[in-house]
């Protein structure tokens, strides 16, 4: 099964990255999503219709300094939410 997921924007409110951290912290959601998505697989019932419009994630302040660790968290909660809309 082929999964497309396309964020549109994501916002980090506080959160200061410079643009090679962006890069890194982009290539590391996408890693671990794959990751996930792998390992875990997704639900039967996601399907090309699913989307979910809008996701606000609140994170502990001490994992934003490392972008690794921001990006596992950040992909773990996307994941979860597309879990519960399928």
């Amino acid at each position: 099964m082929n999964i497309n997921l396309h964020i549109d924007r994501l916002i980090l409110e506080d959160v200061d990255l410079s643009p090679s951290e962006r890069l890194r912290l982009q290539g590391a959601i996408e890693a671990e999503l794959s990751r996930l998505l792998t390992i875990k697989g997704s639900s039967s019932r996601w399907g090309s219709n699913n989307w979910i419009p809008k996701l606000s994630i609140h994170l502990d302040q001490t994992t934003t300094t490392n972008s690794v660790q921001l990006a596992h968290e950040i992909a773990q909660s996307i994941y979860a939410e597309m879990q519960s809309h399928s």
